[in-house]
């Protein structure tokens, strides 16, 4: 008996038996359809992440008076720093703001060939208006100067940027974000630019619209953004400036943040034995943070995954144990015909990895079919994660042939004369 006529008697016997190898085709392909799918998705909210942050600019960093509250655990400052240098650093004021002359001074004096923006959080949960329809109160008022937009990885869709007259003047004049526009004109939101608009109560005219920058990051398209020297006037305006500043080139951006630590401690006038007291950081911080965070779930889907095919294989291998128990005399009858133990083995341990690899191809294709469905509504492109898919074909395979081992060991060593009796 040929290989071949042993794979063939396999794939006939999987076939014929369809109600049970459906059941066990469902085990396998739920365990790698939960694994793949859960990767699938994790790598489109990657995408979608890394595109969001790619639009800010890995050429770019901020300054602000302290660190942003996205630290993971618990973090706790000494009384004492130490410097590079090896000096023990008295701990300065890190709650100590930073004001608009601050913010205006390091923008004047910082001699890097870099754009540098410094802008300030007007307000929050604020409802926008034009004649009778009204948005809901989720939007977020910015002001900033002439360079924000660039900085932060806007772009205009409609209409102009702030000019050196609305930043020096402060007056009511406002970009939007596109959520913003479809929800005041509806189908008129190209049309917007040069109409008036009440924003907490207040009209402001609409000189130009935002690009969308999509969802994945937040509400970062029901914005308002005026001049800094407008946006102070909000009752819940942050009292502390950022800075933010984007180089040339990614080369030069621990140059550029170098010498940015050095202008903003002589603009805070400290003495070289006082920490600093305030943050630089890159803006890809939170992109790293969140791509971490989303390599730690997909570690933890895998071992999902890995703990849902080890229950399939031993499934498996009890169904395998049942199909030797019931084809026992069937066995003998090979044997008595010149069957070889061989022979008996491999069309047991065929069956077994046959079941494996359909429950595989179907697992991931289900997979890859629930998971790029984040992907859709993430608008990223399609996601298939190889890797994973060829591991999981690999590791079904290997499923397959481990869990058909000992039944095709035990249908090979059966005695004909007995198997043939078995009733």
């Amino acid at each position: 008996m040929t290989i071949k006529d042993t794979y063939l008697l396999a794939y006939a016997t999987v076939k014929s038996n369809k109600l049970r190898t459906g059941i066990t085709v469902a085990i396998i392909a739920f365990g790698i359809m939960a694994l793949i799918g859960i990767i699938t998705a994790i790598q489109a909210m990657n995408q979608s992440v890394t595109e969001s942050f790619s639009s800010m600019g890995a050429n770019a960093f901020n300054i602000r008076f302290k660190e942003s509250n996205i630290r993971f655990g618990h973090g706790g400052g000494n009384d004492a720093a130490v410097s590079k240098r090896g000096l023990v650093q008295k701990k300065s004021n890190l709650d100590k703001p930073i004001n608009r002359d601050n913010a205006e001074f390091f923008k004047n004096n910082f001699n890097f060939p870099a754009k540098v923006s410094i802008y300030l959080r007007g307000g929050r949960n604020i409802e926008c208006a034009f004649e009778n329809k009204k948005t809901n109160p989720v939007c977020a008022v910015w002001g900033g100067d002439e360079n924000y937009l660039e900085v932060t990885g806007y772009k205009i869709e409609q209409g102009r940027n702030l000019n050196s007259l609305d930043v020096q003047s402060g007056r009511n004049v406002c970009l939007i974000g596109s959520n913003i526009a479809t929800k005041l004109f509806a189908e008129q939101s190209q049309n917007c630019v040069d109409k008036i608009i009440r924003v907490s109560g207040m009209p402001y005219r609409i000189i130009g619209l935002l690009k969308s920058k999509g969802s994945s990051m937040g509400r970062v398209d029901d914005i308002v953004f005026t001049p800094y020297n407008n946006s102070r006037k909000y009752k819940d305006a942050s009292s502390s400036f950022l800075i933010g500043v984007m180089v040339n080139s990614v080369v030069d951006l621990d140059a550029a943040t170098g010498e940015a630590t050095s202008v903003f401690r002589a603009v805070r006038k400290l003495q070289p034995i006082d920490a600093d007291n305030f943050v630089v950081e890159k803006s890809d911080k939170f992109a790293e943070i969140f791509i971490g965070f989303l390599s730690g779930i997909s570690g933890a889907a895998g071992v999902i995954g890995l703990i849902t095919l080890l229950g399939a294989a031993i499934g498996l291998m009890n169904i395998m144990l049942v199909a030797v128990n019931e084809r026992t005399r069937e066995v003998g009858l090979i044997k008595a015909l010149g069957g070889k133990r061989k022979d008996i083995k491999y069309q047991f341990l065929f069956e077994s990895m046959i079941i494996s690899i359909i429950g595989a191809a179907v697992g991931i294709f289900l997979g890859i079919l629930i998971g790029n469905s984040v992907s859709i509504l993430l608008k990223t492109g399609f996601v298939i994660p190889w890797a994973w898919v060829i591991g999981g074909v690999v590791i079904c395979t290997a499923v397959g042939l481990l869990a058909g081992v000992y039944p095709a060991n035990k249908a090979a060593k059966l005695n004909p004369i007995n198997a043939l009796r078995y009733d």
